[in-house]
């Protein structure tokens, strides 16, 4: 089945912000922004992208699917790191254009390919009216 026949057409804009019916709204690139936030303590782990068939893979099996921009290939996180993302919530925005997923990571509960618990491990603060990144 082509991506775009995984859902249905968005419909009016009441139906898209107040309806029943999943109609994501996926961009020109066919994505949409996928935010992944640790279930139990809400830390934001990663911020990624999803085509149809990554989200419709999410839904069918509870565990995080994405779309590698860099790649360009179907990604399930933790199928070679072993740091599966079990879904425990899953959310979409009020026009349906990004995803938010409550995630259980399993294997040594890192998210970032670096080896951290979460990919937003760098602050960017103001020194000498320099931007610079702390890893504090």
């Amino acid at each position: 089945m082509p991506e775009s026949r995984l859902f249905p057409n968005p419909g009016s804009k009441t139906d898209l912000e107040e309806g029943e019916a999943l109609t994501p709204r996926f961009g020109a690139d066919g994505l949409v922004t996928c935010v992944t936030t640790d279930a139990e303590t809400g830390d934001v782990l990663m911020v990624a992208h999803m085509n149809a068939e990554a989200l419709g893979r999410t839904i069918a099996t509870g565990e995080g699917w994405y779309w590698s921009r860099s790649r360009a290939e179907l990604w399930h996180k933790g199928a070679t790191s072993g740091q599966i993302q079990t879904v425990v919530e899953m959310r979409v925005d009020c026009d349906q254009d990004a995803v938010w997923l409550k995630v259980r990571v399993a294997g040594d509960g890192g998210c970032c390919h670096t080896g951290r618990h979460s990919c937003f491990y760098r602050r960017i603060e103001t020194i000498g009216g320099e931007p610079r990144l702390s890893h504090r």
